[in-house]
């Protein structure tokens, strides 16, 4: 039964990872893998050495950051305010209206988000008749970075959510008989008993997303930036886009994909090996 999953991974997860030759390669399309020039680390070199690297990457940290703490405490407390709702059909709604933007596509939600935002938009309509001047949000790196930070926890808040109310629900529920008896309000019985029961998949999530730190959501950016805002939201997957795609520079755009790698790699290892020593919990 899991043959196929098997084959599948190896073909689009690992097959690629011979491009990574392309990384100390001056790679000629029409030459291939095995007749190009062969550079060693000149590509690492050529890219540290670009001025916007640096700034791609800070952005790319900021943006990452940001999004990985806000994608654990808003789920979180989204998910401890459910549990203490008592009407059954309104959790449901809210539980099935917080989680529809996770099934829409980058597509649809960044043209929507654009025409919200646009200078003729529903918000600048809303500002020009409280008597405030017009915004050019989407042309404004500060205000860009913060929309695309806004707009990716609204859309992916629902699925955490839901992950951190299987949680909850996973608690012995004699722990919260056990504590009204003594006194304790619900107050004290989240601090006490359902936080510390959240505790392993509140560290998985953090583990994964940890991991994903260099990722700041390539897609969402690619859709909704421009020229304009390149200093503030222009993250090191539209930078190796650019590179690559546009520039034509291969080896260049593979070195920094392999750097970027790597850095999530010693991340990913880091992150749970803190998890299994102090916490003693282990994925696998």
């Amino acid at each position: 039964m899991l043959l196929p999953g098997v084959i599948v991974t190896l073909i689009y997860a690992y097959g690629p990872m011979a491009g990574l030759v392309m990384a100390f390669q001056q790679f000629e399309p029409l030459s291939g893998f095995f007749h190009s020039k062969f550079v060693g680390f000149d590509n690492f070199k050529y890219v540290f050495a670009m001025p916007d690297f640096k700034q791609v990457l800070w952005n790319t940290i900021v943006i990452a950051v940001i999004k990985m703490v806000l994608f654990l405490l808003v789920p979180l407390i989204l998910a401890l305010l459910l549990n203490e709702v008592t009407k059954r059909w309104f959790s449901r709604f809210i539980q099935s209206a917080v989680f529809l933007p996770f099934f829409l596509s980058w597509t649809v939600l960044g043209g929507v988000i654009i025409e919200l935002f646009s200078l003729s938009g529903p918000v600048n309509g809303l500002l020009t008749g409280m008597g405030l001047k017009p915004i050019m949000f989407m042309l404004d790196n500060e205000w860009f970075r913060g929309i695309v930070i806004g707009s990716d926890v609204w859309k992916g808040m629902g699925y955490n959510m839901i992950v951190m109310l299987a949680a909850i629900t996973g608690i012995n529920a004699t722990l919260y008989e056990a504590a009204e008896v003594d006194g304790a309000g619900r107050w004290k019985q989240m601090i006490h008993i359902t936080l510390p029961g959240m505790a392993p998949i509140l560290i998985l999530l953090g583990v994964l997303s940890l991991g994903g730190i260099l990722n700041a959501g390539f897609e969402q950016i690619l859709i909704m930036y421009n020229p304009t805002v390149y200093e503030g939201a222009d993250i090191i997957d539209t930078f190796v886009y650019r590179l690559g795609m546009f520039s034509q520079q291969f080896g260049p755009a593979a070195a920094v994909g392999l750097f970027k790698s790597a850095i999530s790699l010693v991340l990913v290892s880091l992150t749970y090996y803190a998890a299994y020593k102090y916490n003693n919990y282990r994925i696998f």
